[in-house]
């Protein structure tokens, strides 16, 4: 490996990615472990009903499976970290393999119920980064046609908080006509995009979950991290 021409390289702190580097990773035995936001206080909230058929669905695959229930979550910076709503949701967010997000379109975008939850999970929680390398689907109802605003801004998200958003998606038009009586998801093929949507993530996390680490180690943060210990090492007693 020739790094003559990289003068602005950090040689030792370079790593060239191999198969190898898969070999001797252990594979973890226990259920993939989800959870899932969904972005409505309604009483009938579909994009809660909606989040619900997935974690039946995530379920009958075998995963562990908790939904966050937002309501009582206040917004951001409104309430000190201590408060036992963004509590339980950072406790779910470090728990996961894997989330589910879903979302009605309000005004052409998510809601801010959605948003909220959202931002009140941190890059890191001190040496913690509680979403890198895990895995996120999304979701979102609509009351009228078809539209991906709001997963467009979610995928956004996702990949903000350095998670794998996996490829596929679902977008359920005119919700309010997707449901039964007794709020379950009708056949339809909106619930067979569903049943893609949870098959693709219940793989990718499979794929990714042991090897997150791997993945999403950065030449940036070694070096940032080489360049903190140098300091700390040789700085001088005050």
């Amino acid at each position: 490996m020739s790094l003559h021409n990289l003068p602005n390289l950090t040689e030792d702190l370079f790593a060239v990615p191999t198969r190898s580097d898969f070999a001797n990773v252990a594979t973890s035995t226990h259920a993939p472990r989800f959870h899932l936001l969904y972005g409505s206080l309604r009483e009938r909230s579909f994009s809660r009903l909606l989040t619900q058929e997935a974690a039946h669905l995530l379920e009958a695959m075998g995963a562990e499976v908790e939904i966050f229930d937002p309501s009582g979550l206040a917004l951001p910076d409104d309430v000190p970290e201590s408060h036992s709503k963004v509590q339980e949701l950072r406790k779910l967010a470090q728990w996961a393999e894997g989330m589910v997000w879903c979302s009605p379109e309000r005004h052409g975008a998510m809601t801010g119920i959605m948003k909220a939850q959202i931002d009140w999970i941190p890059l890191s929680i001190g040496a913690v980064r509680p979403t890198q390398g895990k895995t996120l689907a999304v979701m979102e109802v609509s009351g009228g046609s078809q539209s991906f605003n709001a997963l467009n801004q979610m995928r956004v998200l996702g990949r903000w908080m350095r998670m794998i958003t996996i490829p596929n998606q679902s977008s359920v038009a005119k919700a309010f006509m997707e449901f039964d009586e007794n709020d379950r998801m009708k056949p339809s093929a909106y619930y067979d995009r569903v049943v893609d949507v949870m098959e693709e993530l219940y793989k990718f996390t499979l794929l990714t979950r042991d090897i997150a680490p791997f993945l999403v180690d950065r030449y940036s943060e070694r070096k940032e991290s080489a360049e903190e210990l140098s300091k700390r090492v040789n700085q001088r007693s005050i």
